[in-house]
């Protein structure tokens, strides 16, 4: 699947979680940020990138569809890839995007939130290229 439509996908799929957001999963989901912002600088890039990829089942779950779910979780593998292109200058670029996606989830602002994802995704794709290009 092409990367822009991925990126889509996973707007669609942020925005559906908005709208059927549960305090629970919002929870879950700001535990999940804050979890993966106090791993230490010390650990290894591919995990903390991969504590950054876990978000998107925590979003296909909060969707209610398993269909949704199931997709969403295709970004899990996708983004940790590009994370780990991308190395750990990514690490804050991805905290401060997650941090204004719980502000939208928080305020019901679907169309905010999906916005903010495309975006994210879009600017992660753009440095991994960067990056793939530079090891060259």
């Amino acid at each position: 699947m092409r990367d822009e439509a991925l990126i889509s996908m996973q707007g669609t799929i942020v925005r559906i979680a908005c709208q059927r957001m549960r305090s629970a999963y919002l929870k879950a989901l700001s535990d999940s940020v804050q979890q993966a912002s106090c791993l230490p600088v010390q650990l290894p890039w591919d995990r903390k990138a991969a504590a950054h990829a876990e978000l998107f089942n925590l979003l296909g779950d909060a969707t209610g569809d398993p269909v949704l779910a199931r997709l969403a979780g295709v970004a899990v593998g996708w983004t940790h890839g590009l994370a780990v292109s991308v190395g750990p200058v990514a690490d804050g670029i991805i905290l401060n995007s997650r941090r204004r996606l719980l502000d939208c989830l928080t305020a019901g602002d679907a169309d905010g939130a999906a916005h903010e994802m495309e975006r994210h995704l879009a600017g992660l794709c753009f440095m991994s290229r960067v990056a793939e290009r530079c090891a060259s």
